[in-house]
């Protein structure tokens, strides 16, 4: 089965508990790289870099991030280029963004869904598969073209040359 890397900040605890156990229910072997603490804020870039780190080096299929609002965890995973980090709110969000974006990392608000609507959200978005649709091909190929344009013109700010 595939390897899912998690991680929370704070806010997510309690809720990265139950999807680890449906994760390890399916049979995946999960990279679970905290938050483990509820009780002390932390920073959710500490939780999101190595997830998508995981994800780009190949040391798991996919990602999951929970924060309070989401926001914080899809800002910096989108940073990444090769990570399509999409914050879903339902099953339907769950299977267009896999369907639609070929997303490859799922982010949740952890106040928003409760355990069993984020655990139904999370199976329909292993479930379902990119389309593969020329139309999706074309608009992830102009993604994936932003993201190297977006990184040349940092390197030419700090490096001129």
């Amino acid at each position: 089965m595939s390897t899912i890397a998690i991680g929370c900040d704070h806010a997510g605890v309690a809720l990265k508990a139950k999807l680890v156990e449906f994760l390890k229910g399916r049979g995946c072997e999960v990279l679970d790289v905290g938050s483990f603490d509820a009780s002390a804020p932390d920073d959710y870039t500490d939780f999101a870099v190595p997830v998508c780190e995981a994800v780009l080096e190949g040391q798991a299929e996919r990602g999951v991030l929970l924060c309070t609002t989401g926001i914080g965890m899809s800002i910096i995973a989108n940073r990444f280029t090769g990570i399509r980090a999409a914050i879903v709110t339902d099953e339907a969000v769950a299977k267009l963004s896999r369907e639609h974006n070929d997303a490859n990392v799922f982010v949740l608000s952890a106040r928003a869904l409760d355990g069993e609507s984020a655990v139904r959200a999370l199976e329909t978005w292993l479930n379902t598969p990119f389309s593969g649709a020329e139309r999706h091909v074309r608009r992830l190929a102009k993604c994936d073209r932003a993201g190297r344009l977006a990184e040349a013109s940092l390197l030419a700010k700090a490096d001129p040359e």
